[in-house]
C-alpha cells in the first residue's frame, strides 16, 4: 500500500509511481473529453486521485503551462506587508531559506487562497520556476492549477508530499514538492501555506519533518511575539492603547489585528489582541454597525439601523449591557462607550477591507477576501444596507474589470448562482477552444430552463 502523505522511498517504486502518474495522465485526458469508461485513474495514490478529480471540477486545464497571475506588483506589496504571516519570515529565511540557496531548493510561503506572497532559494531553481510562474503573486491554489503541494496541502488542510508527474499540470511534471498549512496558534484560523519545492530532495522523507518543524517554530514564534505586544500594550497608558488595529511597534506587519469576520457568517468572528470568539448573532449586527461609524452612533440611531420597523432603544441597552460582558472578558479596553455609542479600539472590517480595496481598484484582492454576503441572514436594516453595498460594488467591477477566472471565481458565490451577466461575460473572454465553455453553456441552459418554468 502506498503512504497517503509520502511518496515511495526506494528507487523502483518511486520509477513505477511516476509510470503510474503519466499513465494516469492519459486517462485523465480521456475523461476530460467525455470517453467513457476512463474514470479509474488507476495505480495513483488517492489523495492525488481525489485531487485530480477536484481539479478537473474546477475546470483547471493541465496543458496550461503558467500558473495565472493572481496579483500584481502593487497589489503584491500592500497586500503581504499587512499579512499575518509577514511576522513569521525570519523564522522561515533562517530555517528554510538561508539553507535552500546551497541544497537545490525554492522556498515558498503562500496565503489561505493559494497565493504565493513569497518565493526564495536557489537563484538557478528561482529562473527555471518562472517559466512556470512559481513566483510571488501568483495563484496555486487547486482551482487555478490543480494538484500541487501547496494548493492540496490547503484544500486537505495538513502536510503532504507530491512528486513529478503526480502533478496535475504537466509543466510541473520536473519539479516536486512539500507544503505544510500554516494555522493561527491562537484561533486555529488557517492563515497560508509553506512549501518546499526542487528536485527528488524536496520530498524525502526527513523534508516533511523539517517543513513541519519550521510551521510550529513560526507559531510559537508569532505567539510569543502576541504575548509580548500584549503586555507592553497594558503597561502603556490608556490614552495609547486604542490608536491602532494593528499592535505593536512593527505597524503594518500584521503580527495581529482586531477584526471582525462577517463575510460569509451568521454569526461574526471576533479578535482582539490574538483570542477570538464567536459572537451571537445580535452582537454580531451591533459591533458591524459600529465598526462601519467610528465617529459613533446614538442610542436611536443605533436601534433604528439594528431592529425593522420602530427601533427601541430599551431593548438596545439591555442587548449592549450583554455585549459590554462579552468584550470585557475578551479585552476591557474594547468595551463600547456611550452617548454616542462608539468603539475605543479599531476594529477592522473584513467588509470595509473589501470596499478598500475595490476603491484602489484591486478587485482580484477583494474577490479574494469576498468569502459570501455580510451577515446573509440578517434583516437588521443597516446591515442589510452593508450587504448590499459590499455585493454590489464587487459584482460592478468584477462585471466591469475582472478576467474570465474572477468571473467564474464570482460566479461561484452563492449570491451568484443564478447571474446570467456574468456568466455571458465570462463567456465572452474565454478562448473558443477552452473546455471551462462547455460548463458554463450548460449553466445557462440550466438557467434559462429555470426561467421558462
Amino acid at each position: 500500500m502506498t503512504n497517503p502523505i509520502h511518496p515511495p522511498a526506494s528507487v523502483d517504486d518511486a520509477k513505477l509511481l511516476q509510470r503510474h502518474a503519466y499513465a494516469g495522465h492519459e486517462q485523465l485526458d480521456s475523461w476530460r473529453n467525455g470517453i467513457s469508461g476512463a474514470t479509474e485513474l488507476s495505480g495513483l495514490r488517492n489523495l492525488i486521485k481525489e485531487s485530480w478529480q477536484r481539479s478537473a471540477q474546477f475546470m483547471a486545464n493541465p496543458d496550461l503551462p503558467e500558473a495565472p497571475l493572481a496579483l500584481e506588483v502593487d497589489e503584491l506589496e500592500d497586500y503581504r506587508r499587512q499579512h499575518p504571516l509577514a511576522t513569521i519570515m525570519p523564522v522561515i529565511q533562517k530555517l528554510l531559506i538561508q539553507p535552500s540557496h546551497e541544497s537545490g531548493l525554492l522556498v515558498a510561503v503562500g496565503d489561505e487562497l493559494g497565493r504565493l506572497l513569497w518565493v526564495d532559494g536557489n537563484p538557478v531553481f528561482r529562473h527555471r520556476a518562472e517559466g512556470m510562474m512559481f513566483v510571488a503573486g501568483a495563484d496555486w491554489s487547486e482551482a487555478a492549477v490543480g494538484t500541487s503541494a501547496p494548493g492540496t496541502a490547503l484544500a486537505l488542510g495538513r502536510g503532504i508530499q507530491i512528486s513529478g508527474a503526480e502533478h496535475y499540470k504537466r509543466s510541473v511534471h520536473p519539479w516536486s514538492c512539500t507544503a505544510v498549512p500554516f494555522h493561527d496558534p491562537d484561533s486555529g484560523a488557517l492563515l497560508g501555506v509553506v512549501d518546499i519545492t526542487g528536485t527528488e530532495a524536496a520530498v524525502a522523507p526527513h523534508t516533511l519533518s523539517l517543513v513541519e518543524a519550521t510551521v510550529a517554530a513560526a507559531q510559537a514564534q508569532l505567539r510569543v511575539e502576541r504575548l509580548q505586544l500584549a503586555a507592553n500594550r497594558r503597561a502603556q497608558p490608556a490614552r495609547r492603547r486604542n490608536s491602532a488595529a494593528v499592535v505593536g511597534s512593527r505597524e503594518g506587519t500584521g503580527l495581529y489585528r482586531n477584526s471582525l469576520q462577517l463575510l460569509g457568517r451568521d454569526q461574526a468572528l471576533l479578535s482582539i489582541g490574538g483570542r477570538s470568539i464567536p459572537l451571537s448573532a445580535r452582537h454580531s449586527e451591533i459591533l458591524a454597525l459600529l465598526g462601519t461609524h467610528p465617529d459613533g452612533l446614538s442610542a436611536e440611531e443605533l436601534a433604528m439601523a439594528l431592529y425593522p420597523g420602530d427601533g427601541s432603544t430599551v431593548t438596545l441597552r439591555a442587548e449592549m449591557v450583554r455585549l459590554r460582558k462579552v468584550l470585557h472578558e475578551l479585552d476591557p479596553a474594547a468595551v463600547p462607550e456611550s452617548r454616542p455609542y462608539r468603539l475605543p479600539i479599531d476594529l477592522g472590517l473584513d467588509a470595509a477591507q473589501v470596499l478598500s480595496c475595490l476603491q484602489r481598484g484591486a478587485h482580484r484582492i477583494a474577490l479574494g477576501v469576498y468569502k459570501g454576503a455580510v451577515l446573509p441572514h440578517s434583516e437588521a436594516p443597516g446591515i442589510v444596507e452593508l450587504r448590499q453595498k459590499v455585493s454590489a460594488l464587487l459584482r460592478e467591477a468584477v462585471l466591469t474589470d475582472g478576467s474570465a477566472d474572477a468571473l467564474l471565481k464570482y460566479a461561484a458565490l452563492p449570491e451568484a448562482r443564478d447571474d446570467v451577466d456574468v456568466r455571458l461575460a465570462a463567456l465572452r473572454l474565454l478562448p473558443p477552444r477552452s473546455p471551462r465553455r462547455a460548463a458554463i453553456v450548460a449553466e445557462l441552459e440550466r438557467l434559462e430552463n429555470e426561467l421558462s418554468a
